[in-house]
């Protein structure tokens, strides 16, 4: 049996230009049917802003730009799954979202913050509340 480890997780909370976020459906791993932004693990010797644009090329194939900090946190919601877990802001600069990974999401949308979908994976709540409140530390969620 494999020890557990804990993983570094990176979401990106993207902006369009009306000021709407783009969220999917998760699909087949922890939070599935829960609505989540795009985003993935930290590879190894890679930047946080790195790993932002290539999960979103990766999954939904566009550009961003304007890439900032917005809240670090120790997520333990999906246990045994234990991240660390960062979520980084950005500007949808180019490219409609499309499904580039089906496995993993259904359709991308644009959505209000004040009008999310429902149900919400744990780190986008809490990008809510820090995006809404300026917090920027959760420890054990």
């Amino acid at each position: 049996m494999t020890p557990q480890q804990t993983k570094v997780g990176i979401g990106i909370m993207i902006f369009n230009q009306d000021g709407n976020v783009l969220m999917a459906r998760r699909k087949g791993a922890h939070g599935a049917g829960e609505y989540a932004f795009p985003g993935g693990h930290l590879e190894y010797g890679e930047t946080f802003e790195g790993c932002a644009r290539r999960e979103v090329a990766e999954e939904c194939g566009i550009e961003i730009d304007t890439i900032g900090f917005l809240f670090v946190a120790n997520v333990k919601a999906y246990m045994p799954k234990h991240y660390v877990h960062l979520t980084l802001t950005a500007r949808w600069k180019s490219g409609t979202p499309k499904i580039k990974e089906p496995d993993k999401s259904e359709a991308w949308g644009w959505y209000a913050l004040d009008a999310l979908p429902d149900p919400l994976f744990e780190t986008c709540r809490l990008s809510v509340e820090s995006y809404k409140s300026g917090q920027n530390y959760f420890d054990g969620q």
